[in-house]
């Protein structure tokens, strides 16, 4: 399943264009996480040790080494085709591993050897459904050590004691003006990528690992929620940190 690194460098630079879509100032975001754990992990002894939550092709995790060389960052995912991209194309960024975040013994995988300074994440925790957001965050402050932080950069919309509908609405605002700068989507990306016959085998094992899947997504937790699980989960603080319309950064920390 190996890939050349032309063909890694195409389609992970075609990814970050059509990523741009969906993520409200995504490079501004990204620096924001990287001030958080640069702050938290100074003037510390030893690798800062990382883990980086549905890391897709490396995109964070790149980002991150670049500013903190010395970094130790695991970068878990699910899909076997973005996990290679990010391979082949950040291949010091991280110590990929393939695991699905909140299945059973998923923790397990990551194979730390001390406790996390920080774990990170970027359009990822908003999938997961109530029960297994809260499982996820109690296993990831299990992990932290004592100080440790977790920042998620995330579409967390507001809750109804909020002005929703002005916050969604300026996001949307800001979305469409980028949009502006990019011709590929999500579905137009994957539906490109599956002509390309060096990524057959690949995405062979994406069809396969999904169909057992249940296709319903779980309806989005509003910020508040979140923060709550947080809470719930044993961190001592948790709020965000960053917002522009639902895209949030927040930071809870062990």
């Amino acid at each position: 399943m190996g890939l050349s690194l032309a063909t890694a460098e195409q389609w992970v630079e075609r990814w970050e264009l059509q990523q741009q879509r969906y993520a409200v100032d995504r490079e501004e975001r990204f620096t924001v996480i990287a001030d958080v754990v640069e702050h938290v992990t100074a003037g510390r002894a030893g690798r800062p040790l990382v883990v980086d939550l549905g890391c897709g092709p490396g995109s964070l995790a790149a980002r991150l080494v670049r500013r903190l060389p010395d970094a130790e960052i695991v970068a878990v995912d699910r899909d076997p085709v973005l996990l290679e991209l990010g391979r082949t194309h950040h291949p010091d960024a991280a110590r990929y591993v393939d695991a699905e975040i909140g299945a059973p013994g998923w923790t397990g995988t990551l194979g730390l050897d001390r406790p996390l300074d920080a774990a990170v994440s970027t359009t990822a925790l908003h999938y997961l459904d109530r029960d297994t957001l809260l499982r996820t965050y109690r296993q990831l402050a299990s992990l932290l050590r004592p100080g440790g932080v977790l920042v998620n950069g995330d579409h967390l919309p507001q809750d109804a004691t909020g002005p929703a509908g002005v916050v969604a609405h300026v996001g949307r605002c800001r979305a469409d003006r980028q949009r502006a700068f990019t011709h590929e989507d999500w579905g137009s990306w994957w539906a490109a990528l599956a002509d390309d016959p060096e990524l057959a085998d690949l995405l062979a094992e994406r069809r396969r690992r999904e169909e057992p899947l249940d296709t319903g997504r779980p309806a989005e937790l509003p910020l508040s929620a979140h923060l709550e699980l947080l809470r719930q989960a044993g961190f001592g603080t948790a709020g965000p940190v960053w917002q522009y319309g639902d895209s949030c950064v927040v930071v809870a920390v062990r």
